[in-house]
């Protein structure tokens, strides 16, 4: 998961880029600078946030992921590292966690926050974005309402980062949606979460709930899109060209292809469970990508991983 705009972070960048303009000559060709530096922040409306998030969808879903709870010690020594090189940004959900697991996600991340080891300055500066599904029987802003309200219960915190829509309702239950919109400006309105976003949005909708949401007087702080060298079509530029005017932060995920683009797997090594018929349909032709990408990686002694 990670940040994606067009615009300059900070003044330094600015000032480093034109001093290399001004004794570029044919012979000098300035470095490209990175967009963001590892330890900057961005700002996410009133939040400030780390480039790089970590997706928590795995956390509780034994039936993609293979999630066993003979795991969550790894995952807490995962979460403490992320944590010790300044990554500050959380992605999770409700619906996070198959079966008797389900909301399993947001317990792990708020049991394993509340046991940072140092500072609470740490622990404060944590942002939690959450997403609430919409499930069919959510027809109100309360029941929105309280969804967050359980959601809060789960990760052990008194208000929420961004509070997201996991997903649109327009094409088969459009007044759900309505209904919906209204929940994330009653959970805004209340102080339970500091800013609002959604996820899985196509660009009409995004738009109609940004004017929506903006005539109510509640920003529109970001939208999650699938975004990787495999989801990279008309679709996900045009959302990223709206997000850049409109002031939205964009946050890609799956920038790893559910794990394709991590050099890991061959149509020989595929992961267990339903990921395996995915992969053994696409990774076939992924081979002069991933071989370009290994070749790459190589060069700079880096992993594929942290090459994308």
């Amino acid at each position: 998961m990670a940040f994606s705009s067009s615009t300059t972070p900070t003044v330094a960048y600015f000032s480093c880029f034109n001093t290399f303009n001004e004794i570029s000559s044919p012979l000098f060709k300035p470095p490209k600078l990175p967009l963001f530096w590892p330890w900057e922040k961005v700002k996410m409306g009133p939040l400030s946030a780390s480039p790089m998030g970590f997706g928590t969808w795995a956390w509780g879903n034994q039936f993609l992921w293979g999630y066993q709870e003979s795991m969550d010690s790894q995952l807490q020594q995962t979460f403490n590292l992320a944590v010790e090189n300044g990554i500050n940004l959380f992605d999770t959900a409700d619906s996070y966690g198959t079966g008797r697991l389900n909301g399993k996600s947001e317990k792990l991340l708020g049991k394993f926050i509340s046991e940072i080891p140092g500072q609470k300055q740490v622990q404060n500066n944590i942002v939690i974005a959450t997403k609430f599904a919409a499930y069919p029987w959510r027809l109100t802003p309360g029941q929105f309402v309280n969804a967050c309200r359980a959601s809060l219960a789960r990760l052990q915190i008194e208000q929420i980062g961004i509070g997201q829509l996991h997903w649109s309702t327009a094409n088969y239950a459009p007044p759900q949606e309505l209904a919906l919109w209204n929940g994330l400006v009653a959970m805004y309105e209340k102080g339970l979460v500091r800013a609002v976003g959604v996820s899985n949005y196509g660009p009409n909708q995004l738009v109609k709930i940004h004017d929506y949401l903006t005539a109510r007087g509640v920003p529109l702080c970001s939208a999650q899109v699938q975004f990787s060298l495999l989801s990279m079509g008309e679709n996900q530029l045009e959302i990223k060209n709206i997000c850049d005017s409109l002031g939205i932060r964009l946050i890609s995920y799956s920038p790893l292809g559910l794990g394709m683009l991590t050099g890991k797997y061959t149509p020989s090594k595929l992961p267990r469970g339903p990921r395996a018929l995915l992969f053994r349909q696409i990774l076939p032709g992924l081979k002069p990508l991933l071989r370009s990408l290994k070749e790459i990686a190589e060069r700079r002694g880096k992993t594929i991983p942290q090459l994308l």
